[in-house]
């Protein structure tokens, strides 16, 4: 399988205590926003790759602010435009959901490979934008998950 992503993936819902959530518009697909998100490498803990896709993607040093794993995964279809990344005959992702809370909204520094702009949005607002189902199911998720 050298060369094929995982289909294993993290999302990471990085947000605000006070519900602001960044969002990242990916560069091949312009108008797609999303969530920090990417596969797994061989041998990687998940909590690693949610660290290592947030480094990648924002700059952000996960390590440094709460990351919690929310015992939630998500099997969805890979888009047949993304199929070709994956050895032949995988046509499902297997997704495990973080959350990363920042104090505040921080400015995030892009790859420009993967992502055109970021923006910061209300957690509703945030999942009415987003492309994914999984990403929207686990953006309205946050109120509950944040009760004190």
């Amino acid at each position: 399988m050298a060369g094929h992503k995982i289909p294993v993936s993290t999302l990471v819902v990085i947000h605000t205590p006070d519900l602001q959530v960044l969002l990242l518009e990916r560069a091949d697909h312009p108008g797609f926003w999303q969530s920090v998100t990417g596969s797994q490498d061989e041998g990687e803990e998940l909590r690693d790759t949610a660290i290592r896709e947030v480094a990648e993607e924002t700059g952000f040093d996960a390590r440094r602010y709460p990351l919690e794993a929310w015992n939630l995964h998500n099997v969805y279809e890979i888009y047949p435009v993304w199929r070709h990344r994956y050895a032949p005959g995988i046509t499902h992702n297997t997704e495990h959901v973080f959350g990363l809370e920042l104090p505040e909204p921080l400015a995030p520094r892009l790859a420009a490979r993967e992502h055109l702009a970021a923006m910061w949005l209300p957690w509703a607002e945030a999942a009415e934008r987003v492309f994914s189902w999984s990403n929207r199911k686990a953006i309205l998720m946050l109120p509950d998950r944040n009760r004190t």
